[in-house]
Parts: structure tokens; C-alpha cells; sequence
């Protein structure tokens, strides 16, 4: 049976004489009460459900005092408790909210799907509790599911145009750095980014472990160099950056290293840390593109192309913008 929860704070208030006393007050979200020993007429549940499962995830019975006498902090009340369920908290475990998984090409040209973004709509969730307040009701969480910004038939055509490409080099008798750098390469490499589609490199690359063949290698913290499992893979995410970065996408995360570096200009890196640091862009483009990695021992090329036609787009969007 799913708990059932106040809210929000509520006070057992007796009257004695002239003066009324707050016997008791309890804090709504963390204590559990029971309809049957709290209300005579347990009615206004409000029961929010899974859309996938039909299952009952929270049930709670609005408080109708605040309600009708600061209707302000009760809806801030809702709209915290909303944000938790998204983005999840402590108390309630990981949110909704999932970021997108990209899609790739693999070997044989075949496409090999990730995952869809998925976003609560967190305002229309509390505008449906908001109108749910009094009568109670079952209520669906909301989610907005968005898949990668691409046709299916781009893939095909996608290697056509080069629309940036940068390269970096490195010594290639550092055998672990030049492993993790070869490693990193081949994660980003045919990946498709669509036309307002996230890339973000931890989650496209993964966990830096030596059982997916990382190995140590110096790498910079604090300023100091020290050696770590996964060192070098900054040189896969500065490439990238400066390959990317020619198109004039949208930087939404990126980090310098506490010290420079030698393979890029001063200011032009990119440092990464799994389950920290990361390099985060949205493709404002208005067009979906491949991202390319080519390692070869010393060097690495890092391309970005699209289709002819997508190339053409681009071009003449540019042109427009420049007149």
C-alpha cells in the first residue's frame, strides 16, 4: 500500500477558554498518517501516477487551510515537491528527468539508437494538483519525451560535407595516455547529433575504468600532475571542443585545467572528469550533423560533417544572418 503524506505542515489546534493552543504540528512530507485516524471523511486524495506503470508513486491529502489562507506558500509547497519528483532529492531518490542518450553509427552503417530525453512539465504537473486541491483525483505524471533531431534518412548521406575538422598531436611512446586518448576517440566517433540535441561527453564516453581497457596515466589536478586511470582523454574533449566550437554552437559546460596545456592554445581546452567536470554543448545549428574521430598514433582529427543538402542550409542561413 502506498503511504499516504500531509503536504505540508499542519497544526492540531484546540480551542481553551479565549485562547487557542497548537497541541501538535507535524511536518507533512516527512510523516506518514493514516486517513482513517486523522479525518472522519478521508476524501481528497490526490494520487500521483506512473504514465509507464499505472502505478501510484505518492498519495497525499492537501492541506485546505493553507490553501484558503496563503494560497502563495502553498503553492511554492507544490511546486518544491514537483521539482523533487523531476529532478529528484535525497529523500525521494533519482527524479524523472533523464537526459538524452545519443544515437550512432556503428561498422556497418547501421544505427544504434540511445535513449530519448525525458523532462517532467513540471508547471502543468502543479497547475493539475493545484485544481485537484479540494476534490482530489488521480493525476499523470506529465513528461515531455523528445527524441534525437534527425530523419532517418540523413544517415546515409551524412558523411557528404566536412563542416569543421581540428587536429591535435601527442607522443605516441606514452603507451597509456595514447590508449585513453584511442579509447575516448572511438566513443565520440559516428555519433549523431540532431538539430537542438545535448552532447555531453561523460555520458557519451562513460566511466573511465580498466576494465573497458583505461589505462594510468598523468593527468592534471590541482595544478599538480599525477597519475590516473582514463589521463589524456582531455585531449579527445579539447579537440572536440575546437572542432565544434567553429560552428558556433551553444557552450553549455565547459572547464579549463588548472594548469595549460601543450596540445591546444592557452584557453582552448576542454577538461573532463567522470561524474564531475564535463563538456556539455547544444547543436543551435538548425541542422543534425556527425561527429567524426580519426586516432592515429601521435595525432587525432576530430570532424564534424553533415549532408549536402543540410551543408547548403547552413550556408545560406550564415549568409543571411551576415547581411
Amino acid at each position: 500500500m502506498v503511504p499516504i503524506f500531509f503536504i505540508f505542515t499542519i497544526n492540531l489546534i484546540f480551542d481553551v477558554g479565549d485562547e487557542r493552543i497548537v497541541a501538535a504540528n507535524y511536518n507533512a512530507i516527512d510523516f506518514p498518517i493514516s486517513p482513517d485516524e486523522f479525518l472522519d471523511d478521508p476524501k481528497g486524495v490526490i494520487n500521483i501516477i506512473d504514465p509507464n506503470t499505472n502505478e501510484v508513486v505518492q498519495s497525499f491529502i492537501p492541506n485546505h487551510f493553507d490553501l484558503m489562507t496563503d494560497f502563495n506558500a502553498y503553492k511554492n509547497g507544490i511546486e518544491q515537491w514537483v521539482k523533487e519528483l523531476a529532478w529528484g532529492s535525497a529523500a525521494m531518490g533519482s527524479g524523472y528527468n533523464k537526459g538524452m542518450s545519443l544515437d550512432r553509427i556503428d561498422s556497418n552503417g547501421e544505427v544504434i539508437k540511445g535513449n530519448p530525453s525525458i523532462t517532467v512539465r513540471e508547471k502543468e504537473l502543479v497547475n493539475q494538483i493545484l485544481e485537484k486541491s479540494f476534490d482530489g483525483d488521480n493525476i499523470k505524471i506529465p513528461l515531455a519525451i523528445r527524441e534525437s533531431g534527425y530523419r532517418s534518412e540523413d544517415v546515409k548521406h551524412f558523411n557528404e560535407v566536412v563542416l569543421a575538422s581540428y587536429s591535435t598531436y601527442f607522443n605516441s611512446t606514452k603507451i597509456g595516455r595514447s590508449k585513453n586518448i584511442e579509447l575516448s576517440s572511438a566513443a565520440i566517433h559516428n555519433v549523431i547529433v540532431g538539430s537542438e540535441d545535448f552532447f555531453s561527453f561523460n555520458m557519451t564516453v562513460g566511466p573511465r575504468e580498466v576494465a573497458t581497457g583505461y589505462q594510468m596515466a598523468p593527468e592534471i589536478i590541482k595544478g599538480k600532475t599525477v597519475m590516473g586511470i582514463g589521463g589524456g582523454i582531455c585531449q579527445t574533449s579539447s579537440t572536440l571542443f575546437n572542432a565544434i566550437d567553429q560552428l558556433g554552437v551553444e557552450i553549455v559546460e565547459r572547464h579549463h585545467h588548472s594548469k595549460d596545456v601543450g596540445y591546444v592554445q592557452k584557453g582552448r581546452d576542454a577538461t573532463v572528469s567522470f561524474g564531475g567536470l564535463d563538456f556539455i554543448f547544444r547543436n543551435t545549428t538548425g541542422i543534425p550533423f556527425i561527429i567524426k574521430s580519426y586516432y592515429q598514433p601521435g595525432t587525432l582529427n576530430v570532424q564534424i560533417r553533415t549532408t549536402k543538402e543540410y551543408a547548403d542550409l547552413l550556408k545560406n542561413e550564415l549568409q543571411n544572418i551576415s547581411e
